[in-house]
């Protein structure tokens, strides 16, 4: 056979990481894995890079910087990989300072400093000041996921400065590496932490570098080398703020913190459009808000509870008290000249407001008809009084380009986000992309503003910083990155000497012609390559903890990678789509790299609507692993937990031999082994054909509105309890159960397997079954009410996804409710059981379905409190899986364990999912029961009619 050939960048990469691992205490990482997940930040850029290191400490970062050198290569510094002028991408060596060098050094209240390293999550810091009243005055809205180096390399901002200004103002000294090793601290007003010859060049240019910048809050773009004057007291701090890594390598920073207000109010005000919310802006600042934030009505998907109006300000106001901030919030919107007005003090009713605002830079990627949108112009910003004019000339040079976008930002500082349909993918449309950004560029300028306002210039807006700057300050810049950086290896092609605006851009690899799917991707035009494209780089996903019902992403707060975030995952899948068009996966569909990142998803859909852009993995994983394992061998747990509806009908008859087998040691561990089940799990015993027989013999009005009941296999096959349960309770609702007499299921474990034929013949299957028994009319609005949330969620969207071209499909998602959905719709009132209530929504629900019906069944029924977010952890055939166990339990106890566990004496413990019960029945002593269940133990007959509840099983379909 012939030898594969060896290029030189093999070679190079090679001896690079031989290198490095033998020089650096940190991980150094150059597979194809770890360069395909910084090959893109949050921005349009895709660079690739030879490697990844994670340095441990800053001898490590200098060690690594030393080896860098020998071989001549550029390094690049990366945080949470947010930044959204491509400035966290690079050719070289990636230094990733988010695995290691993460922690808060020191904080002190008294002098409210903090020591912090690089990597540490700015969330993480506002924790730790929460307790003495401070907190870190800059917010931007990936604050849950970004870093402290991050923002500093960008010189970020967020919502609250117009009252607390960017992170320059708010950093008192820095340490850094330059790519030479040389140590630097910088202090604000000591030239002696400055590289030699920094000083002289800027006491030889001080008449232009107090002429050539702009005077305005929110000015980012360029070299900050006006902050070295004399007059400003040569802070170096707040010029090395905002270089993007172009001149040292952050090691160490001390920064300060504010006092935080002991209570906020929100101000929310209405206006007829963006402009005129634009206008109004500066005439609130004196009454000093902490927040001047504004959006439009096309990026709010439901304005319910919002103000009347086009347009909103977000004004945030502090105080002493909670009377003291609500006071001063309803000052403010009685001075400003708005259509409508709301005043929130409640801070669950602030937070749910507030999300509405940060999701914006995820939902502003797709337009109202779904067509995509990018940044590139994303932060912009000119003087806060010529904002609104500015507004009006954008709209119209957008009009005179034919483009789209909707501006949304700190419109108190003048500075507008906004994502622009480009056509990005064709040589036309990325000609009319240059010449647009041009253009804006003179506008921008044209009223007094800067390129950047937030996000930083990196290869977006570099390239066109002489309109801004004109000639001699940008030669001045490249000047000063030579004084810092001689050899030009920092960061290169960013900022300074930048790469032209419309090069490397992350499209320009993927395939031309839509790719051949399973499924049908409605919402991406059938193109799977637009679905993976959906994934911006915003990284939600990478969030450590969640709040309220969010569920993404489990599996990267159980392992801390990228590789196991939604983010990561699309990244690999941009690399396979590139293939051969210079993508680091041409293996395609058979990628072992891609298969072993998709391993640890748990199909949980929480990306499915907690991604502001939709991303939906768990399809993404189904329509990979039926590619992948296309006339091949499958894993042993595909065959029996992907085809466990057959096996369960097949075992029906003779559950009871099956259940006495299992509680023997040596067949269980034989049977575990055989299905692939993780030896950790046990088998939870099935139904006995009595049992399924109680359960449908259950008594029941005959006269009620009719339902029609759908027999999961789950419910069917292992708590028939819960069917009996339901069927009391529709019964109660005045309500008759109608049950499907041919045999139904909705294919979910053979979708979550990738057994993608499989699951549409079964699904196919359902279909004739229901139209062979007059069900599936056309015209029947009778109610499909699904006990299952996995198997109503299949039905409500696998199924027509994977059976577009098929009306039926249609028709039947249209009727799927869930147990709660059908109960109060028909103004079920059930028996008051006055108790508290533990537990968890199940994720496919919270991402497909409607949760609100719950939340008002269980209020009607006196159930007080509220279920968590997050993934169970065991998540159908995931949990049970052999290699999964741990995985599956950390992610029990990132939310469900802890809840249930802290809840109070006499709790009841809901969880309608399979998964979510069996779960707690094995990690727990708890009794989770489905919400039929509780309601049931209400009627007075329920011990006559209801079996016992029993341990319920693996697997969700």
């Amino acid at each position: 056979m012939p030898h594969p050939v060896t290029t030189p960048e093999q070679v190079l990469r090679t001896d690079l990481a031989r290198a490095l691992a033998a020089e650096v205490a940190g991980e150094a990482d150059f597979s194809v894995t770890a360069r395909a997940l910084n090959t893109m930040d949050a921005s349009n850029y895709r660079r690739v890079p030879l490697g990844t290191v994670a340095p441990r400490d800053a001898d490590d970062v200098a060690a690594a910087l030393a080896v860098c050198r020998e071989y001549g290569v550029p390094v690049v510094a990366r945080g949470a990989g947010t930044s959204i002028a491509g400035q966290a991408t690079g050719t070289g060596v990636v230094l990733d300072f988010t695995r290691h060098m993460n922690g808060l050094l020191a904080l002190d209240p008294e002098a409210r400093t903090a020591r912090v390293q690089p990597g540490l999550i700015l969330d993480r810091l506002r924790d730790a000041a929460a307790p003495h009243g401070l907190t870190f005055g800059p917010d931007p809205s990936t604050h849950n996921r970004c870093t402290l180096g991050g923002m500093i390399g960008n010189n970020s901002c967020g919502s609250h400065s117009v009252a607390w200004g960017t992170t320059a103002d708010n950093v008192h000294a820095l340490d850094v590496r330059t790519y030479r090793g040389t140590a630097h601290h910088l202090a604000p007003g000591d030239w002696t932490g400055a590289p030699e010859g920094l000083r002289d060049l800027v006491h030889g240019h001080l008449a232009l570098l107090r002429t050539g910048y702009p005077d305005l809050p929110r000015r980012i773009s360029g070299y900050a080398m006006d902050a070295l004057l004399p007059e400003r007291g040569a802070d170096l701090p707040r010029f090395f703020c905002g270089t993007e890594g172009t001149l040292g390598l952050l090691t160490e920073a001390t920064v300060r913190l504010v006092e935080a207000p002991a209570a906020r109010a929100l101000a929310v005000l209405g206006y007829a459009d963006e402009s005129a919310a634009a206008e109004a802006a500066p005439g609130l600042l004196p009454y000093a808000p902490l927040t001047v934030e504004g959006m439009a009505a096309d990026l709010v998907p439901d304005p319910r509870g919002l103000p009347r109006g086009g347009a909103w300000l977000f004004v945030e106001t502090g105080g002493a008290t909670r009377a003291e901030a609500r006071a001063g919030a309803e000052a403010l919107a009685r001075a400003a000249d708005a259509l409508d007005s709301l005043v929130v003090d409640d801070p669950a009713g602030q937070r749910a407001l507030w999300r509405v605002r940060e999701d914006a830079s995820g939902t502003a990627t797709r337009m109202p008809d779904g067509s995509e949108a990018w940044p590139g112009w994303e932060d912009c910003a000119v003087p806060p009084a010529r904002l609104g004019a500015y507004l009006r000339e954008f709209r119209a040079l957008l009009a005179e380009y034919g483009l789209r976008g909707t501006p949304y930002g700190h419109f108190g500082d003048g500075c507008i986000h906004v994502r622009i349909d480009f056509d990005l993918l064709t040589p036309d449309g990325v000609g009319r992309f240059r010449r647009f950004s041009e253009e804006l560029a003179a506008l921008v300028v044209r009223h007094g503003g800067s390129l950047s306002g937030e996000h930083g210039d990196g290869m977006a807006r570099a390239e066109l910083l002489p309109a801004l700057y004109g000639d001699d300050l940008v030669r001045l810049f490249g000047d000063a990155k030579d004084v810092w950086d001689p050899d030009g290896a920092l960061n290169p092609g960013v900022l300074v000497r930048p790469a032209p605006l419309d090069a490397d851009l992350r499209f320009a690899v993927l395939p031309e012609a839509p790719v051949e799917t399973a499924f049908a991707y409605p919402h991406d035009g059938g193109d799977f390559s637009a679905a993976v494209r959906r994934c911006v780089g915003v990284a939600k996903c990478r969030t450590e903890s969640v709040s309220g019902p969010a569920v993404m992403c489990p599996s990267f707060r159980a392992t801390g990678e990228e590789e196991h975030s939604t983010r990561g995952r699309a990244r690999l899948l941009h690399e396979m789509l590139a293939g051969t068009r210079g993508g680091l996966v041409p293996e395609g569909w058979r990628s072992p790299e891609v298969r072993d990142a998709l391993d640890l998803c748990l199909s949980c859909k929480g990306c499915r609507s907690d991604c502001p852009v939709g991303v939906d993995m768990a399809t993404y994983k189904a329509e990979f692993l039926h590619h992948h394992y296309e006339g091949r061998l499958r894993p042993r747990a595909h065959y029996a937990l992907g085809r466990l509806p057959r096996w369960l009908r097949l075992a029906a008859p003779v559950t009871p031999l099956l259940n006495a087998a299992t509680r023997v040691g040596p067949l269980a561990t034989a049977a575990k082994y055989l299905a692939g089940i993780a030896p950790e799990r046990p088998i939870p015993p099935l139904a006995t054909p009595a049992e399924r027989r109680r359960a449908r013999t259950t008594p029941g009005r005959r006269d009620g509105r009719p339902v029609l009941l759908f027999p999961d296999t789950f419910t069917t096959h292992l708590t028939p309890s819960v069917e009996a349960a339901a069927r009391r309770v529709l019964d109660d609702a005045g309500l008759t159960p109608l049950t499907p007499k041919g045999r139904v299921c909705c294919g979910l474990t053979y979708v979550s397997t990738g057994q993608l034929d499989a699951a549409r013949k079964v699904q196919r299957a359902t279909l004739d079954t229901l139209e062979g028994e007059g069900l599936l009319d056309e015209g029947d609005t009778t109610p499909l009410t699904v006990l299952e949330p996995s198997c109503a969620a299949a039905l409500a969207t696998d199924l027509p996804e994977l059976n577009p071209d098929d009306p039926r499909a249609h028709r039947l998602a249209a009727r799927v409710r869930t147990f709660a959905q059908t109960l109060v719709g028909a103004d079920y009132q059930p028996p008051r059981l006055d108790r508290p209530v533990t537990g968890q929504t199940h994720c496919h629900q919270h991402a497909v379905l409607d949760t609100e019906a719950d939340r008002v069944l269980r209020e009607r029924a006196g159930l007080t409190g509220t279920l968590t977010g997050g993934c169970c952890g065991l998540a159908g055939n995931f949990g049970f899986e052999q290699g999964h166990y741990e995985v599956s339990v950390a992610c029990a106890e990132d939310q469900l364990l802890p809840a249930v566990a802290a809840a109070p004496a006499g709790a009841a413990v809901v969880t309608d999912g399979y998964s979510c019960r069996t779960q707690l029945t094995q990690l727990t002593d708890a009794r989770p029961r489905h919400l039929a269940e509780v309601l049931a133990e209400g009627l007075d007959d329920l011990r006559t009619v209801v079996p016992v509840a029993r341990p319920e099983v693996p697997h969700e379909g």
